[in-house]
């Protein structure tokens, strides 16, 4: 008998019919002997519904944050409340259960907390006893004031992991709209191909650079906690499925591992893109020390994340070109905050652009093989693809190119490293 948690997103769980399809894939693991606890998001739509409230609720946004965390947990109670009633309605025993009731104990940065602890002794004694447990994913309750606090977007993947994990369970289930991980994307690339298994560190990279499967927070937890996570999709239908069995594990979907169960591990694994990317260049800036801190210094206490960075230096060494990434949406914050801080900075001039993609390829056999990088810059320039920045780490190469060569990009890099699928 294993301890199986599944968790189902948005769109899984977008209808009554797609709750009432989840709950058969519930039945398919009880009716195999499994115990079972479920996590899920809110129905499609519902907390992107629920913010907008809080927002013309407050117009200028002078709320207090615990409140606005009290509205939008609100949607995953429904999910939960309509999920166990559709188990019952199946026959079985089943219960819904909010993040405070368990409780799922969280740092107090509500609208981005942190998991700190569930006690899960007494979920392990109810699912012990044949009854299906379905969670509110993306909360918790904070233990200063005991209020509801949410774990930021995409947090119900976190909530699994580490429902998971206080359980002890066998396997973590993540229902999604595609049925694993693949190479790239297959909208783009028609010949990606699904990979059977994936290492934590490189869907850690894939998540953190455009893959929209799993939250990056889920995939730390996973790894630091030897939790294998299996992406499936919750539209195959559930009676076309196998129930979890760990000596099969590996007939269905992606499973996210440790590296070690990897027996032929490729050089690279995958292409991963990110459109949300904007360039930023500081043009004429004095070379000076301590001038990369009095650009960056000021973004950091800004809360705004700076990705790739490239200096080039002028010949006589007085003069600096600075590049470097941030989010789309934050070019406007950035430039904001560059302008505030020139007088301790001294002049530039500045250019900016949100036309720019980040293309990434990625795999823990670049650990071991030469020649990964002088491939990909070849690939690029033989289809007259210009590149604006670079960054590296053991498992991962970045570059920062033109938004309208991503496709090419992704295509041909896909075809060069032997990715295509036959």
């Amino acid at each position: 008998m294993a301890v199986v948690v599944m968790k189902f997103g948005g769109t899984s769980v977008a209808t009554i019919e797609r709750i009432q399809n989840v709950a058969r894939h519930v039945k398919r693991e009880v009716d195999a002997g499994n115990k079972v606890a479920v996590v899920v998001s809110a129905m499609s739509g519902v907390t992107n519904q629920l913010v907008s409230w809080v927002n013309d609720a407050s117009e200028k946004r002078l709320y207090d944050t615990k409140e606005y965390d009290a509205v939008v947990a609100t949607g995953e109670q429904v999910t939960a409340g309509l999920l166990a009633i559709a188990l019952q309605t199946l026959g079985l025993k089943a219960r819904s259960w909010t993040g405070w009731q368990i409780p799922i104990e969280t740092s107090t940065a509500h609208g981005s907390a942190r998991i700190l602890n569930i006690p899960g002794d007494e979920m392990r004694a109810r699912i012990d006893t044949g009854e299906v447990a379905v969670v509110t994913g993306f909360q918790g309750i904070e233990p200063t004031e005991k209020r509801v606090a949410t774990l930021g977007r995409g947090g119900s993947d976190t909530s699994a992991v580490a429902m998971a994990v206080a359980l002890k369970a066998d396997v973590c289930d993540i229902y999604t709209d595609v049925d694993g991980v693949y190479t790239t994307d297959p909208r783009i690339v028609p010949k990606a191909k699904r990979l059977p298994k994936i290492s934590y560190e490189e869907m850690l990279e894939m998540a953190s650079l455009g893959s929209k499967v799993l939250q990056t927070r889920s995939v730390e937890l996973g790894m630091v906690y030897k939790m294998r996570t299996r992406v499936l999709s919750s539209f195959v239908a559930p009676d076309a499925m196998q129930a979890f069995d760990p000596k099969h594990i590996e007939n269905i979907g992606t499973i996210v591992c440790d590296e070690d169960e990897i027996v032929e591990q490729q050089v690279v694994s995958g292409i991963a893109y990110a459109k949300d990317e904007a360039k930023v260049t500081m043009l004429n800036v004095d070379d000076k020390p301590g001038i990369a801190a009095r650009i960056f210094g000021p973004l950091a206490d800004a809360n705004i994340n700076v990705d790739m960075i490239v200096q080039n230096i002028t010949p006589d060494g007085k003069k600096t070109d600075m590049t470097f990434t941030v989010q789309a949406g934050e070019l406007p914050r950035a430039l904001a905050v560059l302008k505030q801080a020139q007088a301790d900075i001294g002049h530039f001039d500045i250019k900016s652009s949100a036309d720019v993609v980040k293309i990434s390829v990625i795999g823990v056999g670049m650990r071991s093989h030469a020649g990964v990088a002088a491939k990909m810059f070849k690939t690029l320039s033989d289809k007259g693809i210009n590149i604006h920045a670079i960054s590296t780490s053991e498992i991962k190469i970045s570059v920062l190119i033109d938004a309208a060569y991503a496709e090419l990009a992704v295509r041909s890099l896909h075809t060069a490293y032997g990715l295509d699928s036959d």
